[in-house]
């Protein structure tokens, strides 16, 4: 199974989940790990740039990476995973939570 079928399956999984277990609009929690690199942190900041999100960082303890959460209200599930999409491709080295 090619690793694009694999994501369109997880991200086809999720959707359900978020329909069965939520009203929507609702606030959703996005968690990414980046390198703590200003430029990634910078990145993320841009792709959810002017939506009203509260985003909070956090380094690690050595300082390698750095937890960056994004809360912010979402009209669906479709446009949850169209911003994990979005991270995805910009964000070189994210990983999502």
């Amino acid at each position: 199974m090619s690793s694009s079928s694999k994501s369109e399956e997880f991200y086809d999984k999720l959707r359900n989940q978020l329909y069965e277990t939520t009203s929507w609009p609702a606030e959703y929690l996005y968690k990414f790990i980046v390198k703590s690199e200003s430029k990634k942190i910078a990145q993320l900041e841009v792709i959810f740039d002017n939506m009203g999100a509260v985003i909070n960082t956090v380094e690690s303890k050595n300082g390698k990476y750095t937890s960056v959460s994004v809360n912010l209200l979402m009209r669906d599930p479709d446009s949850v995973i169209e911003k994990y999409k979005e991270v995805a491709e910009k964000v070189d080295g994210v990983i999502s939570l």
